[in-house]
């Protein structure tokens, strides 16, 4: 695989080049990681604990039938492949609606795989 091009790098006045994806040089990559860092505690402030948010023994017992009854992941089998599903993934973001968090028809049983990259793109 051909190497990514030489970029300069994001910090202002840097005269070096890096292949690195963050941007920066391997002086200046702990600006990234600060950034990073930053904005997952401010996004994680105000975020209720998973209990608090649905996420109780209830849940677990109810996850348990609907991943015993809906084994597959659904994403995996449209993409013709056969894999166990390990999560039960909230179709809509219930947002702390509790009659949409329990609404079985808004539920779907995905690999990890594949609700990691949901929940990355915000659904």
């Amino acid at each position: 695989m051909p190497n990514r091009p030489l970029r300069p790098c994001r910090k202002l006045g840097c005269p070096k080049l890096t292949r690195d994806l963050t941007g920066y040089c391997d002086n200046h990559r702990h600006i990234y990681e600060e950034k990073k860092k930053e904005r997952w505690n401010e996004s994680d402030k105000n975020r209720k604990s998973a209990s608090k948010r649905g996420y109780n023994t209830r849940w677990n017992k109810a996850r348990k039938t609907y991943l015993t009854n809906h084994p597959l992941c659904v994403e995996c089998m449209k993409e013709d492949k056969v894999t166990p599903a390990t999560v039960v993934d909230h179709i809509k973001p219930h947002r702390g609606d509790m009659k949409l968090f329990w609404d079985v028809s808004n539920w779907q049983s995905l690999c990890k795989i594949h609700h990691d990259k949901k929940t990355a793109r915000g659904e």
